[in-house]
């Protein structure tokens, strides 16, 4: 799987978990030059906390565009630091 923002590839690997419609990227398969910290984060009542990263390509910014949950529930362990995107971060195979 791939995921595409902006004309770049910024995560690929064949190891996604797919849950609730979106596909999660193990973290070594980032491309880490295309993320920056974001201090954002949201709550999912059997997720957790998660947490987010700006996607940045050619000097553009997508805030907030790929999440992540870095101490889930124990419901959502199989997701632990992975991330999925949003925002017109295309998933392609």
């Amino acid at each position: 799987m791939k995921a595409i923002w902006n004309g770049a590839v910024i995560a690929e690997s064949d190891d996604t978990v797919l849950i609730e419609g979106n596909h999660y990227f193990p973290p070594d398969s980032l491309r880490q030059e295309h993320f920056r910290d974001s201090d954002h984060s949201t709550v999912c009542g059997w997720k957790g906390t998660a947490s987010y990263r700006h996607v940045v390509v050619d000097g553009q910014v997508n805030e907030n565009a790929a999440w992540f949950y870095p101490d889930p529930k124990p419901a959502a362990e199989e997701i632990r630091d992975r991330y999925a995107f949003w925002r017109g971060v295309v998933i392609d195979n």
